[in-house]
């Protein structure tokens, strides 16, 4: 690759959240083959929006196994913190393990070359580089934990809740209503402007009353649904003016 073909291709990473994405595929998942679809244009536009086009609170609910977690966890937040590296970022999961998982990829991502090269004034700190919390040396961070998890003193620009619920729990009112409240008694006010600061839920439906429907009965959200099976026609963004078309049973 020249060095001016090379320069364009940082340019489109820098820039297109859909391309960063397939090269974090590539990074923290060296052996599989990517496959680029729509549905990942869709969700990494609105991700992109909650940036630069004014979405404050994002539902992306889609099936299992679609990379919402890999979009939405890990190469979303290190995009933040390459963009703005004050950045302070909770990403919240159903268990401890998950969340752990998340973020070790994330720091894989900013730690390796293509990330440096791209965005060269986002380093991560000596002071603090834990595994469930990794800070830049501009002080933003992205700490990681599970619903009903330590909170206590940290505020956030961006709060992703990823995967609430285990589903062989969705049946449980228990479950479901701790997941419930844990959002709004204490993941909510963990905010820093809750004008302006952006709250996104990606995961898959599991219930009527899951922490999505719960959501939706309280305030308006942007709810990108991408089923498995369209039973409406759709037209989904997709960037810069582009929409997929779904017609019902696609």
């Amino acid at each position: 690759m020249s060095n001016f073909d090379r320069k364009q291709m940082d340019l489109l990473l820098k820039y297109d959240l859909a391309a960063f994405i397939r090269r974090v595929v590539e990074t923290i998942a060296p052996g599989e083959v990517y496959q680029h679809n729509w549905h990942i244009e869709a969700m990494a536009w609105h991700l992109q929006l909650c940036v630069v086009g004014g979405i404050t609170r994002l539902i992306i609910t889609v099936p299992p196994r679609y990379l919402k977690s890999t979009c939405a966890s890990i190469a979303f937040t290190a995009w933040i913190l390459g963009h703005n590296p004050s950045a302070r970022i909770i990403c919240i999961s159903y268990s401890a393990d998950l969340a752990a998982r998340h973020a070790r990829d994330t720091r894989r991502v900013m730690e390796s070359d293509f990330y440096r090269r791209i965005f060269p004034g986002t380093r991560l700190s000596r002071e603090k580089n834990a595994e469930m919390e990794f800070m830049t040396t501009a002080q933003g961070y992205r700490y990681s934990t599970s619903i009903g998890g330590t909170l206590t003193g940290r505020g956030a620009n961006y709060i992703i809740i990823d995967d609430s619920l285990k589903a062989d729990e969705a049946m449980s009112d228990v479950h479901r209503t701790g997941v419930n409240e844990s959002y709004r008694r204490t993941i909510y006010s963990r905010l820093d402007d809750k004008c302006k600061d952006r709250i996104i839920i990606v995961q898959q439906r599991l219930h009527e009353d899951d922490l999505v429907g719960h959501v939706l009965q309280k305030e308006k959200w942007t709810h990108l649904n991408l089923p498995a099976i369209a039973e409406i026609e759709q037209e989904i963004p997709i960037g810069r003016g582009k929409v997929h078309r779904r017609a019902i049973g696609d």
